[in-house]
């Protein structure tokens, strides 16, 4: 089967192409792929898989911000990364991957993401590091802990200066902030 990998930034994906990303990422979250869920997914880079069938793959990485020991460190967040059914643990996930991580080592000093159960292995063998710190958001009422985001978030550090005993404490957004 051949496969075709492209990159896009949001703004240059059709509507149509737009549709095939939700449609895919709601059938690879078998419907818990919420609105806000895509809205975290937009406004960066995205990595798109197609086969014969079509849409096969996606990814995408946004930035965001992240404050750390006193600094404000531009995050390449990872998104919105499912694989359609019938092609699952072919090694689209990983290619995905590789491209997105591409852009974060390029363009950020620090590349981060929230895996779902399902997810961990495929970060953890790319290199991911689960973060063992306390993870926090800067949300309208000042910092929060986020407790649950606890044990799931992975890093990359493209940049060192990463220290455990200090918190990551990113930008508030809707939804789910991780």
């Amino acid at each position: 089967m051949t496969t075709r990998l492209r990159t896009a930034h949001t703004a240059d994906l059709t509507p149509a192409e737009l549709g095939a990303v939700r449609a895919l990422l709601d059938d690879a979250f078998e419907g818990n792929f919420s609105d806000e869920d895509w809205d975290h997914g937009l406004g960066g880079i995205h990595a798109l898989v197609r086969d014969e069938r079509g849409l096969a793959a996606h990814g995408s990485v946004i930035q965001r911000r992240v404050l750390h020991r006193g600094r404000s460190l531009r995050v390449g967040y990872v998104e919105a990364v499912g694989v359609r059914a019938d092609v699952r643990r072919t090694g689209l996930g990983a290619r995905v991957m590789a491209e997105l991580e591409r852009v974060v080592d390029g363009a950020y000093g620090l590349g981060a993401l929230s895996a779902s159960d399902e997810g961990v292995a495929l970060y953890a063998a790319r290199g991911w590091q689960r973060w063992p710190g306390r993870i926090c958001a800067l949300g309208p009422d000042g910092v929060v802990r986020l407790p649950d985001e606890e044990g799931s978030t992975f890093v990359r550090p493209v940049a060192t200066g990463l220290d455990p005993a200090h918190e990551l404490v990113f930008d508030w957004r809707d939804g789910e902030v991780l």
